[in-house]
């Protein structure tokens, strides 16, 4: 294939795309079909289902295209701070801005992501790469910042990082308030907890709890 064919390639799997998220956002995911993606693109249905075999598989480039966004937004923040507060407010915060655009049919996705056999869960086998690319992001957080906890713990701490970050976009789904005023209360507000029970575990009388908390951790991961 040459060059210019490749590149037109991306450019229609780009328009797609775009075309896709558009139509989700003005009419929600359940009632745009690929035919009508298809039609607002100009291209073939054919041609849609080539470049993507389903929905499904344009959601999946959708997490990876909000990944690849928020991994270059949050370069600005890890390289100015180093304190784990602001560090990990700032990757949650930065989320928030570049999922802005897709509040409105949030909800509507959210039904079927929540489904725990959807491979648009974020929990499925199809998401595992947007996950992985997500968790790596809070390694960075914690092995850049000021932070000093117990290794064992140090190394499960970027996947609770990211379940932590589920449990705001769940909030940040049903939140309706302006420029989503309270999630961003949410994680100004929980990030400094989270970093003030770490740092308990620096003493000796909490070790053992660290120590057990870490093996359930361990003993319920797949």
């Amino acid at each position: 294939m040459t060059d210019s064919a490749t590149a037109k390639g991306e450019q229609t799997r780009e328009l797609i795309l775009s075309t896709a998220l558009r139509l989700f956002r003005e009419q929600g995911y359940g009632k745009t079909t690929m035919r009508a993606i298809a039609t607002e693109a100009g291209v073939s249905v054919g041609n849609a289902y080539y470049y993507y075999g389903s929905k499904d598989h344009l959601m999946q480039a959708y997490y990876d295209l909000l990944q690849d966004q928020h991994r270059e937004a949050v370069e600005s923040v890890l390289a100015a701070e180093k304190a784990f507060v602001p560090r990990m407010t700032g990757v949650l915060l930065t989320w928030l801005d570049v999922a802005a655009p897709y509040h409105e049919f949030a909800g509507t996705f959210f039904k079927t992501a929540a489904d725990p056999k959807s491979p648009l869960s974020p929990f499925s086998d199809e998401s595992r790469p947007a996950r992985e690319a997500s968790i790596e992001i809070f390694r960075r957080v914690v092995e850049g910042s000021d932070l000093k906890i117990p290794a064992d713990l140090r190394d499960e701490l970027p996947e609770l990082l990211w379940l932590l970050q589920m449990g705001v976009v769940l909030f940040w789904v049903h939140d309706q308030s302006a420029d989503v005023r309270r999630t961003r209360t949410l994680v100004n507000r929980v990030v400094p907890l989270v970093d003030r029970l770490l740092r308990l575990t620096r003493i000796p009388g909490v070790r053992g709890v660290t120590n057990e908390l870490v093996g359930l951790i361990r003993s319920i991961k797949p």
